[in-house]
C-alpha cells in the first residue's frame, strides 16, 4: 500500500497547519493549499518538505482550485483525504454595517471555496483506484449557535452542515465519506482574542476559556485513520469551560 495523500487547504498557519504538520508526521504526503506562499513554505519546512507539496490557492478561484488539485495527482498520484480548513469572518459590525463586498468574501471562501475543492475531490476519488477517500470539512460550534455581529461567518458555517451531508450521501455509492469536525476556542493566533475579552449576547466582554490546537489534531486524524466503512459525520470539540451549551 502507498503512502496515503492528503490535501489541507488554510494550511498556513492556525489549525491548518497544525494538522497538516501532523498528518506529515503520521506518514502522509501532504498538498499544502493557501493563499501566502510563505506561510506554506515554512509550514512545510516544520513537516519535513520532502512530505510535502505548497501550492498557493485561492480557494474561491475555481481554476486555482482545479490547478492544486491536478498538482496533487501528478505529484502524488492520487487523494485520500481533503481537509476542508480555510475560512474567516467578516468584521464584528452590526450586519447592518457590512459591505456587500465583505459578505460575497466570507461566503466566497468559506462555502463556495469548500465546495470547489470538493468538487475536485470528487473527480479523483471517483477515478483513482483503489477509489475512494475521505473528507473532512472545518465547520465550527457556530454552525450551531451564532456569536453577536457574525453574520457572514455564521451563515456560511451552518450552510457547510448542509454540505457536509449533502457530501456523505452523494458520495456514499463511491466510497467517499465526508464528515464535520466543530471547534470551539482552539488556542491559535486568530483565536487568541478570545483570552483578552470578547463579545457575549448579554453584551459584556468577557474573557474566555481556550485549548490545546493539538486536542483538534487529535480529533482531526482519527476521523482521518477511519476504514471508509466508518465515518464522524459531526463531532464538537470545545475548550470545556467555555460559554457554549447553557443558557447566558
Amino acid at each position: 500500500m502507498t503512502q496515503k495523500v492528503a490535501i489541507v487547504t488554510g494550511a498556513g498557519s492556525g489549525i491548518g497547519r497544525a494538522v497538516a504538520v501532523a498528518l506529515a508526521n503520521a506518514g502522509y504526503r501532504v498538498a499544502l493549499a493557501g493563499r501566502r506562499a510563505a506561510e506554506l513554505d515554512e509550514t512545510a519546512r516544520q513537516a519535513g518538505a520532502g512530505s510535502c507539496l505548497a501550492v498557493p490557492t485561492d480557494v474561491s478561484d475555481p481554476s486555482a482550485v482545479a490547478q492544486l488539485f491536478e498538482a496533487t495527482r501528478e505529484k502524488f498520484g492520487r487523494l485520500d483525504l481533503l481537509f476542508n480548513n480555510a475560512g474567516f469572518g467578516a468584521r464584528p459590525v452590526p450586519l447592518e454595517e457590512l459591505e456587500p463586498s465583505e459578505w460575497r468574501s466570507v461566503v466566497d471562501v468559506n462555502l463556495s471555496g469548500t465546495f470547489f475543492c470538493t468538487q475536485q475531490a470528487f473527480k479523483l476519488m471517483k477515478a483513482q483506484s483503489p477509489r475512494g477517500g475521505r473528507i473532512i470539512n472545518n465547520g465550527s460550534i457556530s454552525a450551531e449557535v451564532p456569536r453577536p455581529f457574525s453574520a457572514p461567518y455564521t451563515a456560511t458555517k451552518h450552510a457547510l452542515s448542509g454540505l457536509t451531508k449533502s457530501t456523505a450521501l452523494d458520495g456514499r455509492a463511491f466510497d467517499i465519506a465526508c464528515g464535520q469536525i466543530d471547534i470551539g476556542n482552539a488556542e491559535t493566533e486568530t483565536a487568541s482574542r478570545m483570552k483578552a475579552g470578547v463579545l457575549q449576547a448579554h453584551g459584556a466582554i468577557m474573557s474566555e476559556p481556550m485549548m490545546a490546537v493539538d486536542n483538534v489534531v487529535k480529533a482531526v486524524l482519527f476521523m482521518a485513520g477511519l476504514p471508509l466503512d466508518a465515518n464522524v459525520l459531526f463531532m464538537t470539540v470545545l475548550a470545556t469551560k467555555m460559554p457554549f451549551v447553557g443558557r447566558g
